[in-house]
């Protein structure tokens, strides 16, 4: 139970900081609006999961 409550409190202390820096620290990042950024931004987290689930399979294949 411990365990499941360290789990669910650093989940909610990483979400609290990632959305501060999304609100506060975001808006000074010059970021241009053209099509690329827009198809980056929405790619890259299901590739970034895709390769860190892979990475997690041949892991656990190996053992």
């Amino acid at each position: 139970m411990e365990n499941k409550l360290g789990l669910l409190l650093k989940v909610f202390v990483l979400s609290t900081v990632l959305s501060f820096l999304i609100k506060y620290a975001a808006p000074s990042l010059r970021v241009p609006g053209t099509d690329a950024v827009a198809l980056l931004m929405v790619l890259s987290p299901p590739v970034i999961m895709a390769i860190a689930l892979f990475w997690r399979f041949q892991t656990q294949r190996q053992n």
